[in-house]
């Protein structure tokens, strides 16, 4: 029996800014990734998202960022290891706030967007998020791109990590995900994205943008809960891993 999580980001909405479907979004994810207050939400969203989530029974997760909220977090902003080590442990305690006043357990830590695809390649800041988390609470697991140098520092801190695939990211021979800057970044086909996902999950391979496989462990998949189509995208992809004999269970 084949067995992988499947997360999404959300809580990514601020002040009368709300995103689309997220309560529906939660009934077809194991986990979900709650943005922090620094690349999207508000202390408002981040407890109705929290509510949402203890009610769908899915596990919960904090989803720290860059201090962008005009660039959504995606933008790259240089910063030292010491920097990173703060925002993650502010971010962090943010969440773990609601989630305690509301009676729940946060699960893990997955940086957004530039610091995650920073942390993914550079060691010293990939050092600096692990031992935030550790610090922080050495119980929780930590999301990182698969292969990438997130998880092997979060090993080497002490922590449970979990190798993250994406089902609507292309990739580059390095086991890095295509920029959203290039028109190939993104895929929007339900089916393809099932497929991709499907054959990580079961063959450990994901066919690169130069048209070589790379290897890869998928433990979990990411879905964008801000993409047009989030809704029918979560439902097609559980759906689809369910019939291809691939259980979705959280780590919980």
């Amino acid at each position: 029996m084949y067995t992988v999580d499947l997360n999404c980001d959300l809580g990514e909405g601020f002040g009368n800014y709300r995103m689309a479907n997220e309560a529906e979004i939660l009934s077809f994810v194991t986990s979900v990734n709650i943005a922090c207050g620094f690349h999207a939400g508000d202390p408002s969203t981040m407890r109705e998202t929290v509510q949402l989530a203890l009610e769908k029974g899915v596990s919960i997760g904090a989803h720290p960022g860059l201090q962008d909220l005009v660039g959504f977090g995606r933008r790259n902003i240089s910063l030292k290891p010491q920097e990173a080590y703060d925002i993650v442990v502010y971010q962090i305690g943010a969440l773990q706030a609601f989630v305690q006043s509301e009676g729940g357990v946060m699960q893990h830590v997955k940086p957004h967007g530039a610091l995650y695809n920073m942390a993914a390649k550079d060691e010293r800041l990939a050092m600096a998020v692990a031992e935030a988390v550790y610090k922080t609470n050495p119980e929780l697991i930590l999301f990182g791109l698969a292969g990438s140098e997130l998880i092997r520092a979060g090993k080497t801190a002490g922590l449970r990590t979990a190798e993250e695939v994406f089902a609507d990211r292309t990739y580059q021979n390095d086991g890095s995900l295509t920029s959203r800057l290039q028109q190939d970044a993104l895929i929007s086909s339900d089916d393809e994205a099932a497929s991709q996902v499907i054959r990580m999950v079961k063959e450990g391979k994901v066919m690169t943008r130069q048209g070589t496989d790379f290897a890869l462990r998928a433990e979990t998949v990411c879905i964008h809960g801000d993409g047009p189509h989030a809704l029918d995208f979560a439902r097609h992809i559980q759906r689809e891993l369910q019939q291809a004999g691939i259980e979705v269970n959280s780590f919980s």
